[in-house]
């Protein structure tokens, strides 16, 4: 009688890490920035169609990196959790913290008891009426969370440009300012060359504190040239 093949539990942890770290690896970078009005959000994509950044509630957005039809089934439970709840309480019941220790508990459920790990990696953050009052969560594959502060860094060429932004962001710099920081950072390198990302391959959000109640808008066509400084064309 053959022995069964044995596999220790922390060598099939082991295997499920990497297989996702891998696959959060190949994709392209998203970056999420503090800045005096709100919180920033800005990554290559040159898709009109399939977004990583998207509104979840009034105040509260999402962005993703990894693979996109399991951040996608992520972003559209995380909008029915906000909208029953919003409905069943009180608007003001639905947070960032709350939203997050559910995608926790689904990434965790996922990355133990399934035989392959979602390939993802998100950011949910909140803006409050103060920068003060602003959250950041960082959410990994295994259902990990962490409060981050300031700006986070996901996917792709990450170590670069997270040390590239850590020596210049200022969290109360203006809008075009950290834009413009964060698509430079996004252009570099591993080997310290950078590259330019044109503006019809950026996809960029804010949730801008000034905003009424839905504090989250797309940075789109002559508005976001206009904050990367490109010139328009003279007639």
């Amino acid at each position: 009688m053959t022995q069964p093949f044995y596999v220790s539990p922390e060598q099939v942890m082991k295997d499920k890490s990497d297989y996702a770290r891998k696959g959060i690896a190949r994709g392209r970078s998203v970056l999420t920035l503090a800045y005096g009005d709100g919180i920033l959000f800005v990554g290559e994509n040159p898709s009109n169609a399939l977004h990583k950044i998207s509104e979840i509630y009034d105040r509260i957005a999402f962005a993703a990196v990894g693979k996109y039809n399991e951040f996608e089934n992520l972003r559209l439970a995380g909008v029915r959790y906000a909208d029953l709840r919003g409905y069943q309480y009180d608007r003001r019941d639905v947070t960032s913290r709350g939203l997050a220790n559910a995608y926790a508990q689904t990434l965790g459920t996922i990355f133990t008891e399934s035989g392959k790990p979602y390939e993802v990696e998100l950011v949910v953050a909140e803006v409050g009426e103060r920068t003060a009052d602003d959250q950041l969560y960082r959410l990994t594959y295994d259902g990990s969370v962490a409060e981050e502060h300031g700006f986070v860094v996901m996917g792709g060429n990450s170590e670069p440009i997270s040390n590239y932004v850590k020596e210049r962001h200022d969290p109360g710099a203006a809008l075009d300012v950290v834009l413009q920081l964060g698509v430079t950072a996004l252009s570099q390198g591993p080997d310290g060359t950078s590259r330019t990302i044109s503006a019809d391959d950026l996809e960029a959000a804010v949730l801008d504190r000034t905003r009424p109640r839905r504090a989250f808008q797309r940075l789109v066509g002559a508005r976001l040239e206009r904050l990367l400084g490109v010139e328009a064309p003279s007639a």
